[in-house]
């Protein structure tokens, strides 16, 4: 096995050359992070006995599929093993509903899904939190890997340094490929940058923002640790951040830029409600930390474009989109986006929940979970911050 991970590595290499890969730096990498999702993932989905000829026939796929189709691909890897994940968890926590019958007032009979979801004749306005099993998170979390072979800790980092803090932890065995975990919290579009607390230095009391390569925020500081039920989210928490009026924005003789910087004072992050499963016991992708000098990380990002039409599923996914997304075209301007005239076509795909998971670059087996965080080197970085690929990070952020 560690044979063909290092090989894939390696064909991953090589095809980042290829005249086929796009030349704009920040792109290149993209199709190169697609590339390697495509290898992994695919050799995962082909199960644990698949052998050196499989991974072979997989490589050729890599060589001659367009990055469009590798990414279309990776999609529906990734789905594949999430509908499978939700469908666990689902079957863990959903009670038997033979066993509920009961008589309404007026005499008849409520079946057991009726006793569940609640009545019809409630507010449409507030959502029905289905009847689950009175299990808590560590119980969900214990079953869930006696069925997977694996679940998540979170504890005390094994990185030797003061910052390090807590760390998300594989127990138990998974193959390359799989996902790990997912990137709790809410999404932002670039049409709602500004509400994100603390904008525009929206990092600065905040450590658990992420960005897909589409520009995408996602905001993992309000799930936290999760909950200990299944309930109605909105994302809201008490906010001890305060607008950052850093003095290169105040300075700047650009009243345009001082706009665009202009915070929004307000602390209701989302517009929209859902019932999202607390418990779920591999949302911390946010826990992972970077790997020391002398580590590699484990797990690569992988945006996962989930549509809320899969409503068996929906309650697993724990992201929430902030505001509405019909009719807001944007443009940028530097290192800000701002809303243009006009709206977005109206024959455009279905509303999605635009996610991001954590896949595992090589075969993980009870260790702490490393992700590269690949932080620009336009800032000062941290002096825990260790690259592992100075030219990846000058890709990403170029």
């Amino acid at each position: 096995m560690a044979f063909l991970i290092r090989k894939f590595q390696e064909i991953a290499n090589i095809l980042v050359k290829s005249p086929k890969f796009a030349r704009d730096p920040r792109h290149l990498q993209f199709e190169a992070d697609i590339n390697r999702l495509f290898l992994y993932t695919s050799f995962n989905r082909l199960g644990k006995n698949a052998d050196g000829k499989d991974a072979e026939e997989i490589i050729e796929m890599a060589t001659k599929a367009s990055v469009v189709d590798q990414q279309r691909q990776v999609q529906e890897n990734i789905h594949y093993q999430i509908k499978n994940l939700c469908g666990v968890m689902d079957d863990i926590l959903r009670p038997d509903m033979s066993n509920f019958v009961t008589i309404s007032e007026d005499g008849a009979k409520r079946s057991g899904l009726s006793f569940a979801v609640g009545d019809s004749s409630s507010s449409a306005r507030e959502p029905v939190v289905p009847q689950t099993k009175l299990l808590s998170r560590t119980e969900l979390s214990h079953d869930l890997k006696d069925r997977i072979g694996y679940t998540l800790d979170i504890k005390p980092s094994r990185i030797p340094h003061e910052q390090a803090g807590l760390g998300l932890f594989l127990s138990g065995e998974c193959n390359v490929g799989s996902v790990v975990a997912f990137y709790p919290g809410i999404v932002y579009s670039p049409a709602y940058y500004r509400h994100i607390p603390g904008y525009p230095r929206v990092d600065a009391r905040n450590s658990y923002l992420i960005t897909r390569y589409d520009d995408i925020v996602i905001n993992a500081q309000p799930w936290g640790l999760g909950g200990e039920s299944r309930e109605i989210w909105d994302g809201f928490y008490p906010l001890n951040i305060k607008p950052d009026s850093a003095s290169n924005y105040e300075e700047s003789s650009d009243r345009l830029l001082k706009v665009l910087s202009r915070p929004l004072e307000r602390t209701r992050v989302v517009s929209t409600r859902e019932v999202l499963e607390l418990r779920n016991p591999l949302a911390f992708g946010h826990f992972a930390n970077h790997p020391a000098k002398g580590s590699e990380p484990n797990v690569m990002v992988c945006p996962y474009d989930f549509s809320p039409a899969e409503e068996d599923m929906r309650v697993y996914i724990p992201n929430i989109s902030f505001g509405r997304e019909e009719g807001v075209a944007m443009k940028r301007l530097g290192i800000f986006w701002y809303r243009s005239k006009g709206a977005r076509g109206q024959g455009e795909d279905a509303p999605v929940v635009k996610a991001l998971v954590l896949v595992a670059t090589r075969p993980l087996c009870e260790e702490e979970v490393y992700l590269n965080y690949r932080l620009s080197n336009s800032k000062r970085r941290p002096a825990w911050y260790c690259p592992v690929d100075d030219e990846e990070d000058k890709r990403r952020w170029s």
